[in-house]
């Protein structure tokens, strides 16, 4: 798949499950990515950052078969040699990940998103050649471990409208804040928590789901 025809399916994501098994409720990954692919989930991110590179890349490569068997958007965290390695459709990047054009120069073709705490690091993240920006975290997380600064669903409204590239907010969000920051104007929602915790993650990401069309049409 090229990059823009990626593009144009990232632009239809609405809820953005990311993994972490830790905080499953004692589910693997694998159940987790086969109940968001029965939510109706149209992208998944695969983020484990306990697991040896070689035990993550094994996984990978079954999120990559079950994902591409549903048309689901698979994008792998941190690592841009394993997306490659199992032909993912995308990498997301932290501030301390590969730099961003190194990325680009070595995966012309997969998605890349980058995360940004500030307006500097989404202009910047831009102009590396991100196709889409996380900002966050909104609200307090047990996802982020050292994070001293809360951006608040205000900053969305801040940062998103001096950006070109699509957007994603993330950070402690759940269906109790989600109108926070669909009000600001979110429309992808990254969430670990919220989905993985839930005691139904198929119908949690249903749920979500409806929250964040219902809010679009509005």
């Amino acid at each position: 798949m090229t990059r823009e025809a990626r593009i144009r399916l990232f632009q239809q994501v609405d809820i953005y499950p990311v993994t972490c098994e830790e905080l499953s409720q004692g589910r693997s990954n694998l159940e987790v990515l086969e109940a968001v692919i029965q939510g109706g989930a149209r992208i998944v991110q695969l983020r484990e950052k306990e697991y040896s590179k070689k035990d993550l890349y094994h996984l990978a490569l079954i999120f990559r078969e079950m994902t591409a068997k549903a048309g689901v958007l698979l994008i792998i965290n941190d690592h841009v040699d394993i997306a490659l390695g199992v032909e993912a459709d995308g990498v997301h990047l932290g501030q301390e990940d590969l730099p961003l054009t190194v990325a680009r120069q070595l995966a012309p073709e997969l998605l890349i998103g980058a995360s940004t705490h500030f307006l500097e690091d989404a202009l910047q993240a831009q102009r590396d050649g991100a196709d889409y920006v996380n900002i966050g975290p909104i609200f307090p997380t047990r996802t982020k471990e050292g994070v001293e600064r809360v951006l608040g669903p205000e900053a969305i409204a801040k940062i998103s409208p001096h950006v070109e590239v699509d957007f994603t907010v993330m950070g402690g969000i759940n269906e109790a804040n989600i109108d926070q920051v669909l009000a600001q104007g979110a429309r992808r929602v990254a969430m670990v928590t919220a989905i993985t915790r839930a005691a139904d993650i198929a119908a949690k990401v249903r749920s979500l789901k409806e929250k964040i069309v219902e809010f679009s049409s509005t």
